[in-house]
């Protein structure tokens, strides 16, 4: 039998064949500190009380309807007011905002209305899924390595040799799979880049677009800040296209409300791009998620709450990584600026097992952790990055400081066991 070459050629996700591989050990009765998928434990971290109740409110009171394709007019002047009081960006609700069921089908939809097949999109890697977004649409894909010292952000000098001719820069910040953030400098000197780019091309050539996905943006730590685009460079609001939503701020993967805002022409066609593919939220979640925005001391003691929880397992991870590197092990971590990730470095290619197995590459490593210290990780291999690169990101949002804690030790007995 045969299938579309976009189907047979799709790629499967290292992180669902991590997925049954835990799902295996835990059948057999293991008990596994999963620290690979990027979602929330309810029990852990349950959505705002406000928005649970106000979805079951929202379905008792008959709102199961289609939702307008665009989103429900609350829900967009909802999220338009909180982008502006928040972060200062000031788009109209109704031209310049989009709803959709959570960020994916917002960014695949971006994908198909600014990239033409064989277009050059460039995106730093790690990052998330850009590979797959790149297939899908037919984009020509240029993948610029990133580098530790620099927490794994690209820099001006990585990207900017990439950029003529490029449609579309694809980033993140806070980073998925890295934790890690812009600095004011670094990204500013990018949209320097994007917009001399753009100087530069006539009349009659498609610009150079920027995605910029913040879906993590308001799970930042310490002293850490958010930048944007457009804030810091108003130049280049006709070429920003934002990705947002409450998935991650709010613990609610499952909720599926995301929005898009960008150029009206752009979002325009994402509207349009979407209503064929009917990737609507729920009506009562929007309905819900319309109520909560506006009602800032919940959000915030929500918030405050939230990331208090998120950084102490980061912080159980973080520091019990540096307390075996003291001790001489071969693994470090860098410091969690954001989203629920840490970026861990455990560097054992080439270590043999007890059992003679010679560990050539992070899936080796990822399956010897699992086996032999109940401890589940996703390789930064899975985002692009190469396999001879022993870096991972540890997703913390299912798992509490007290089991973090008590794998440690189970990874040290691992370690011990190698030659």
């Amino acid at each position: 039998m045969r299938i579309s070459r976009l189907a047979d050629q799709l790629s499967g996700s290292e992180i669902i064949r991590i997925g049954n591989a835990v799902s295996e050990q835990i059948r057999q009765g293991a008990t596994i500190c999963n620290l690979t998928i990027g979602d929330f434990d309810p029990k852990l971290f349950p959505i705002p009380e406000a928005l649970r109740k106000g979805v079951m409110a929202a379905y008792e009171a008959g709102q199961t309807n289609y939702p307008p394709a665009a989103g429900t007019a609350d829900l967009r002047q909802a999220a338009a007011d909180f982008l502006q009081k928040r972060l200062g960006l000031s788009y109209s609700p109704n031209d310049e905002l989009l709803v959709a069921g959570g960020s994916r089908p917002l960014i695949y939809a971006a994908y198909l209305a600014l990239v033409d097949p064989g277009d050059r999109v460039v995106y730093p890697v790690p990052s998330w899924n850009n590979n797959h977004y790149c297939h899908l649409s037919g984009a020509s894909q240029v993948m610029v390595p990133t580098q530790p010292e620099n927490d794994f952000m690209p820099t001006a000098a990585e990207v900017a040799p990439h950029l003529a001719g490029a449609s579309l820069l694809a980033l993140c910040s806070p980073l998925n799979p890295t934790g890690t953030v812009f600095t004011k400098e670094v990204l500013e000197e990018i949209c320097d880049l994007v917009l001399a780019e753009n100087q530069r091309r006539g009349p009659d050539e498609k610009p150079l677009y920027i995605l910029y996905d913040q879906i993590y943006w308001l799970l930042t730590f310490g002293q850490t800040q958010h930048f944007d685009p457009v804030s810091l460079r108003p130049e280049l609001r006709d070429y920003v296209v934002y990705i947002d939503g409450i998935s991650k701020c709010f613990a609610a993967t499952g909720v599926r409300v995301g929005y898009s805002f960008g150029p009206k022409l752009v979002i325009d066609k994402m509207k349009s791009l979407l209503g064929h593919i009917g990737a609507w939220a729920p009506k009562a979640e929007q309905v819900a998620t319309a109520a909560l925005l506006p009602q800032a001391d919940v959000v915030n003691d929500y918030l405050t709450d939230l990331k208090n929880g998120l950084q102490a397992s980061l912080e159980a991870a973080y520091e019990g990584l540096k307390a075996l590197r003291s001790q001489g092990y071969p693994v470090d971590a860098i410091t969690p600026a954001g989203a629920i990730y840490l970026t861990a470095q455990i560097d054992i290619i080439g270590r043999t097992t007890a059992a003679g197995t010679v560990l050539a590459s992070t899936k080796e490593i990822t399956d010897y952790l699992l086996t032999e210290a109940q401890l589940a990780v996703v390789p930064f291999s899975a985002f692009g990055a190469s396999a001879a690169e022993p870096w991972f990101r540890l997703s913390v949002g299912a798992e509490s400081a007290g089991s973090i804690q008590a794998a440690l030790p189970r990874l040290q007995a691992a370690l011990d066991k190698l030659k």
